[in-house]
């Protein structure tokens, strides 16, 4: 029989649609194979990149040359420029804001074909180290109100290079995405005292349906409303609200969390295309109309990780009402990861 679940973080529906359940194999997806042929974040390629803003590697290396592990470069093709003026203006019962951002390519490794799941912890704690200070330096701008890190895997999922990178983007507003689980948060922790998410991951860890692995320190779930098959999320065990707040020694546990996801989803569905999105806390400047606007953020938010392969497509029925259809139910999407060989990391 389908059911209708409700997400209580992001105040959505889903449809768990079991008479259309497939498994993991009726889902596959072809990507398109890596091409290095002129990448222009590959060595040697530099030039071909705006500047560098940031990045991994041997001190003396001479900048915006071959030799860094990490590198953090201007898209050259910006969403949003950073150079501006914010304005904010009222156009009849419409809002504008002017389009000051910041976006960013996190180029994760020299390697044009070695992809975020075969790479070391050592490795992937790298790009975390750079997605951390990236935040950081851009929070110090009081325009941004939010930093997003999110990864295209495949062109499938948006990427329009091959080669392994992230992105980011700086907006002078919070997403409507993160604004519903802020406010999920805050309501909840206004009325209980008590962080949604933490609550969330005693009563799955109690239940245990629908968690895929853990350690000491982490754990991938399967939400109970996914609004995608195989939609995994990555949470911290203990409260934290703000991702940039991880020391190193954390972001190397973290790596190797974030290591067994990825090898996870690869394996079992052979690959596939996904995006991924790091949620956490926004910039918590002085808003004078919300002078008290984050008095509580630091108890009520819980940073994490989301990531969802692109093995469905989303039609009509969705754009139109807001619904997501998902054919695989969570509980059966967690088995069959569960069941996956994921060698020591």
């Amino acid at each position: 029989m389908p059911e209708l679940r409700y997400d209580p973080i992001r105040l959505r529906w889903t449809i768990i649609s079991t008479e259309r359940g497939r498994r993991p194999h009726e889902y596959l997806v072809r990507r398109e194979p890596a091409k290095a042929d002129g990448c222009p974040f590959c060595y040697g390629n530099e030039h071909k990149t705006p500047p560098e803003v940031f990045y991994i590697g041997p001190p003396d290396r001479e900048p915006n040359s071959p030799g860094w592990e990490v590198r953090v470069v201007p898209n050259k093709f910006p969403a949003l420029k950073i150079e501006g003026e914010l304005r904010r203006e009222g156009m009849g019962l419409f809002d504008m804001v002017t389009g000051i951002g910041a976006h960013e390519v996190i180029i994760e490794t020299p390697d044009h074909g070695r992809v975020m799941a075969d790479r070391t912890p050592e490795e992937i704690q790298k790009v975390l180290l750079a997605y951390r200070e990236r935040i950081r330096d851009l929070r110090k701008d009081s325009r941004f109100r939010y930093i997003l890190i999110f990864k295209n895997y495949g062109a499938e999922a948006g990427a329009s290079l091959s080669h392994p990178h992230s992105q980011l983007i700086a907006t002078p507003i919070i997403p409507p995405v993160v604004v519903a689980e802020l406010n999920s948060a805050r309501e909840y922790y206004q009325r209980k005292e008590r962080c949604i998410f933490c609550d969330l991951i005693k009563q799955e860890l109690t239940l245990g349906d629908r968690i895929v692995w853990e350690d000491d320190d982490y754990l991938l779930w399967e939400p109970f409303a996914s609004s995608f098959p195989f939609e995994t999320w990555l949470l911290p065990k203990n409260h934290l609200h703000d991702f940039a707040l991880l020391e190193d020694s954390d972001l190397y546990k973290l790596a190797k969390a974030l290591k067994n996801m990825l090898l996870r989803i690869k394996i079992l569905l052979k690959d596939p295309p996904y995006n991924m999105v790091l949620h956490t806390s926004p910039s918590t400047h002085l808003r004078p109309a919300r002078p008290y606007y984050w008095s509580t953020i630091t108890f009520d938010y819980h940073w994490h990780i989301e990531l969802i392969p692109r093995i469905t497509k989303i039609a009509g029925f969705e754009w139109g009402s807001g619904l997501y259809i998902n054919p695989t139910p969570p509980e059966e999407a967690t088995r069959y990861l569960r069941e996956v060989e994921v060698p020591d990391v």
